[in-house]
């Protein structure tokens, strides 16, 4: 796959999230987690062999959650969307994503912030080694939605200051973050502040763009111009932080006739290419 994205002049920049059967033993601090950790380490081995820098991964036992998957937004189009009131009273580890059958009925019970803060520390200190003697970047994505928690178990990845917090678990350069410009807006951050703030670091391995509306408790998804971020503004932050890394659209807006999200995608990377364009010209290198 490499030498075929390579053979097209693009670049491999790392790959994203691993299925939820593959990491949910060490995410909820289950029994024979080391098995799933240890294959996660030879992940690592073998994607520094192949030339592969980075892996994206996180800590939402419970997955990606939303509350609608096609909210109708400007000209027709959808995005996703979730409301808090509709998951409020959910039952113990109910997810459209994750099979519960797996969790061993003896551990079906709430699980506290301090428990997901042990159980990410244990792994950051059996992987982190692994990471840096292979050359992968570990990239920390954002809990979505930024939530105290759903169905029972805690979201500890829903602030600015838990991205600091779990650099500082391992010190190493190879422990940062993807930062997502749509999960922090959903946090109610300054953006650009902490994009400044962790790029300062160069802890920003990965970079999602995408835009919101509304707050933690209710919001959508829509198009890069029509959220409440100023998105020249956070991509401002990323071109002084001197970022290098990737620079992703992130979920797509569902368009009429659109065809594997190509129309978005094209839509939202000229955006980031007109910011870039005009960065450039108003702070030239």
């Amino acid at each position: 796959m490499k030498a075929q994205v390579e053979a097209a002049g693009l670049k491999v920049d790392g790959t994203s999230l691993i299925p939820w059967r593959l990491c949910y033993k060490w995410m909820l601090g289950l029994p024979d987690r080391d098995e799933q950790i240890e294959k996660f380490m030879q992940t690592l081995r073998n994607m520094g062999a192949a030339g592969y820098p980075l892996i994206i991964y996180n800590m939402h036992a419970l997955r990606f959650y939303r509350t609608n998957r096609a909210l109708p937004d400007r000209g027709g189009a959808g995005g996703t969307a979730f409301e808090m009131e509709r998951v409020k009273n959910s039952p113990l580890f109910s997810s459209p994503g994750i099979d519960a059958s797996l969790i061993p009925k003896e551990y079906h019970q709430p699980i506290s912030d301090e428990q997901m803060w042990a159980n990410l520390e244990y792994f950051l200190k059996a992987v982190v080694p692994v990471a840096e003697e292979s050359g992968v970047q570990l990239a920390l994505h954002p809990d979505d939605p930024p939530v105290p928690s759903i169905s029972g178990v805690a979201r500890i990845m829903r602030e600015p200051e838990a991205f600091q917090k779990a650099i500082d678990l391992v010190p190493s350069d190879f422990n940062g973050l993807k930062f997502c410009v749509g999960c922090f807006s959903e946090m109610g951050a300054d953006v650009p502040k902490w994009i400044r703030h962790f790029g300062a670091q160069k802890k920003l391995f990965f970079i999602d763009f995408r835009n919101v509306r509304g707050d933690v408790n209710c919001f959508n998804e829509t198009f890069p111009d029509d959220g409440k971020e100023n998105m020249y503004e956070c991509f401002k932050a990323i071109y002084e932080s001197d970022y290098e890394g990737g620079v992703h659209p992130d979920h797509a807006m569902k368009m009429d006739g659109d065809t594997d999200s190509r129309q978005y995608w094209s839509y939202a990377i000229g955006h980031m290419r007109g910011y870039f364009e005009a960065l450039q010209t108003e702070f030239p290198r």
